[in-house]
């Protein structure tokens, strides 16, 4: 099969048209002000946009869509003062567009600005329908993305594939896992989890899925598609027995199977496969291509690794002649890639940092990119010197060898949108930003509009502690109100922690400084957003010292002191459930009515809302050797008052009902523990409490889908009332609860204060 490049009568011209629509689509009422251009870029691999004023108009020029697009951001953010993010805009636009500016023309080093892990179209994505849709691929194209990962609507190219290889549509629909888990099947890593798959959804994601690439193309962009890697069903193995298809499990819970590359059926299915991909959604040449991801190969020598590489891109080649693999180096095993020629792969660094190890990816092409969250969970936090630099930084590093691009890769979105404003701009300035506060405060005040000065030292606080976090990697900062209650902790996911690098208490004077500068900046919903927020993680940040205070009492068998400590506790988490009512992006109620929204029938309904409520709580099923559960754990208005608070409940009741006899017992030996957590079978109440987690993935009762309650009152209600407990609690513990640096060091703290076990 051949792929045919499509003939455009005047691509400008349609160019020019995508650019006009989207400027329509964010500012409807103000786009006749403006002039759109599309021009030939000086380099012929070189984005660039200009803007100026002529005839009392702004033009923006650049040689595609989204580079014109970046041109308006720019124009939006530096000129006049607005700004546009996943957590509401502020767009209040001078009543005559200013014209007084020094004409602007920026070109980008980074002829690749990529975008999206496999992860976020399960953790944020999963219910998003068109038109939120729409507004995410805007923003893409507002903030220079030319290169995002397209998987929306592969379910119906397994489908199709799967019935030409000669499985019935029931079995296929069994495969296909629920609508919450498709990053993981497309990783290769399970099957039917949360399934069976209802054939409407298969067919309208199909089109959704459609609609999403066209209006990308249309705007200039090349998306990433899957390639086929050799993750097939496990019945598929009755269908052909004398193939080598290998049974394995991920994390040992979820069984998957793998054809050998070697085997002569894998180039047929692999052919099958990107034929029906092409039908649905054509190609721009780029396969996303990750051999035996979080498992292990068959067989693993090296010569076996060399056959199994070449074999996998020979049979995309076959296919696509142009096809260039883009291969994550989250777990890269170079063997893979010593058949495969250097131009036709494109690295994923991840999170940008592991290319010393890999002799930077031995001259192949690579994107340097910034993986900034782990499945969803809600912190306020980030290296942010290092992501205005870092890309930019090891672009022009010889040793670095050959950085094509830069990346943004993260699990989940809608959070921290300094932090993806600062890593996206990046890509267009000349110059490594040295001076983080100045860069911060102008994101400030275009963010609200204008910076009065209380808010302009709420991000000097902010920048100083949450923002100056030396890990430049992943980080959690979780709260034990997410955890599987216990009385020490060293995190709440399996891969989480509880780490702060900054004094606790350094971050409150940000939230007393929103609080005075809300006279100005109060109706303003990009204020209130951030306000919520930094609220909300300084009372995160008391839970721990709250925490602290639960175990104390227990370990001294203060029953009134254990009793108090735990009703303080639980209402801690109570007002912090009322404050994240105020906003859309913390509620549960959202997540569970968008879920239920893509349901025909009320059967439908509840497998959606099971689908979505088990991502988010224990995520896989009940089992002794369960890792996944609280993965997923997220601050929401509903998930807190919810699950959260009656898991809590149960637990300090559990402390408070134990005889002496059994005090001593729990108090003397270890409990079964998971990644430092208590096991499901960790002892006859976790038992009983990992029965009642999964029996509330299942329960459908209602919550709030609409935002409730003013923001700026009960943040200052809030202020009022748990400061002095903050101040008292920060006097009453050790330093170094206060302060923590690395996950290993909370770890060690937990397990020496544990004696009895978590």
């Amino acid at each position: 099969m051949g792929f045919v490049s499509i003939t455009m009568i005047d691509i400008q011209i349609q160019q020019q048209q995508a650019a006009q629509a989207l400027l329509k689509r964010i500012l409807p009422e103000r786009a006749a002000e403006f002039l759109v251009r599309i021009e030939t870029a000086e380099k012929s691999d070189e984005d660039f946009f200009s803007v100026h004023a002529a005839d009392g108009k702004i033009v923006l020029s650049g040689n595609n869509p989204v580079a014109v697009a970046s041109g308006l951001h720019w124009y939006l953010k530096h000129i006049c003062n607005c700004h546009i993010s996943w957590n509401s805009d502020q767009l209040n636009l001078p009543q005559v567009l200013p014209t007084d500016f020094q004409g602007i023309r920026k070109n980008t080093e980074f002829n690749i600005r990529a975008y999206l892990n496999f992860c976020t179209f399960s953790y944020t994505m999963a219910w998003w329908n068109w038109e939120r849709w729409e507004r995410e691929i805007d923003w893409m194209a507002l903030h220079g993305i030319n290169m995002p990962l397209a998987i929306t609507g592969l379910e119906a190219v397994w489908q199709n594939t799967l019935r030409r290889l000669g499985m019935d549509d029931n079995s296929i629909r069994n495969f296909l896992v629920g609508p919450t888990y498709f990053a993981w099947q497309w990783m290769d890593n399970l099957e039917s989890w949360m399934g069976p798959l209802s054939q409407d959804w298969i067919d309208r994601h199909a089109e959704l899925g459609q609609r999403i690439i066209a209006r990308e193309r249309e705007l200039g962009m090349k998306t990433i598609l899957k390639g086929f890697t050799g993750y097939v069903p496990t019945a598929l193995a009755k269908f052909y027995p004398d193939a080598k298809i290998y049974k394995s499990d991920w994390i040992s819970t979820f069984e998957t199977a793998l054809i050998d590359p070697l085997d002569p059926l894998f180039a047929q299915i692999a052919k099958i496969f990107l034929e029906e991909q092409y039908k649905l959604f054509g190609t721009d040449h780029y396969y996303s291509v990750d051999p035996f991801h979080e498992s292990q190969p068959p067989v693993k020598t090296a010569e076996y690794l060399e056959q199994a590489g070449g074999a996998i891109f020979s049979a995309i080649q076959n296919i696509d002649s142009q096809a260039v693999l883009a291969i994550q180096t989250w777990s890269l095993r170079p063997g893979l890639l010593r058949a495969v020629p250097k131009d036709k792969t494109l690295m994923l660094a991840l999170t940008g940092t592991n290319w010393k190890k890999h002799e930077s990816y031995w001259g192949r092409p690579w994107i340097v990119g910034m993986m900034h969250n782990f499945g969803g969970r809600n912190y306020i936090g980030g290296n942010l010197a290092h992501f205005l630099s870092h890309a930019l930084r090891l672009k022009r590093m010889p040793e670095a060898l050959n950085v094509q691009g830069l990346g943004i890769f993260p699990e989940a979105i809608e959070h921290n949108p300094v932090v993806y404003q600062a890593a996206t701009e990046i890509a267009w300035h000349a110059d490594i930003q040295t001076d983080v506060s100045a860069w911060t405060q102008k994101y400030a005040q275009a963010r609200y509009g204008q910076l009065p000065k209380a808010a302009g030292r709420a991000w000097e606080i902010l920048l100083s502690t949450v923002y100056q976090q030396k890990k430049v990697k992943i980080i959690s900062m979780e709260s034990p109100i997410c955890a599987r209650p216990a009385l020490f902790m060293p995190r709440v996911s399996m891969n989480g922690n509880m780490v702060r690098d900054y004094d606790l208490i350094a971050l409150w004077p940000a939230w007393q400084q929103m609080i005075n500068a809300s006279g100005e900046l109060g109706k303003i919903a990009t204020f209130e957003y951030d306000l919520v927020d930094i609220a909300r993680q300084c009372l995160a940040d008391l839970s721990l010292l709250l925490h602290q205070t639960l175990g104390a009492a227990y370990t001294t068998r203060d029953t009134n002191s254990l009793r108090a400590a735990g009703k303080q506790y639980i209402e801690l988490m109570r007002d912090m459930d009322e404050l994240l009512a105020t906003r859309e992006e913390f509620l549960l109620g959202k997540w569970l009515a968008d879920a239920r929204r893509w349901g025909n029938h009320q059967e439908e309904k509840d497998r959606y809302e099971q689908a979505a409520r088990t991502l988010i709580t224990i995520w896989g099923p009940v089992t002794p050797n369960a890792l996944f559960y609280d993965y997923s754990n997220r601050q929401w208005s509903g998930l807190i008052s919810g699950f959260y608070v009656p898991r809590w409940q149960m637990y300090i009741d559990y402390l408070l009902g134990q005889s002496e006899e059994e005090n001593k017992r729990y108090h003397s030996r270890k409990l079964k523990k998971s990644y430092g957590r208590p096991a499901n079978n960790a002892n006859p109440f976790f038992e009983m409490l990992s029965v009642w987690e999964k029996s509330w993935t299942e329960m459908h009762e209602r919550y709030p889908a609409e935002p409730s309650g003013d923001a700026l009152e009960i943040a200052s209600r809030l202020y009022d009332k748990w400061w002095p407990v903050m101040l008292h609690q920060s006097q009453q513990v050790t330093p170094a609860v206060q302060k923590t640096e690395n996950v290993e060091e909370a770890t060690r703290q937990a397990e020496d204060a544990d004696n009895f076990g978590l």
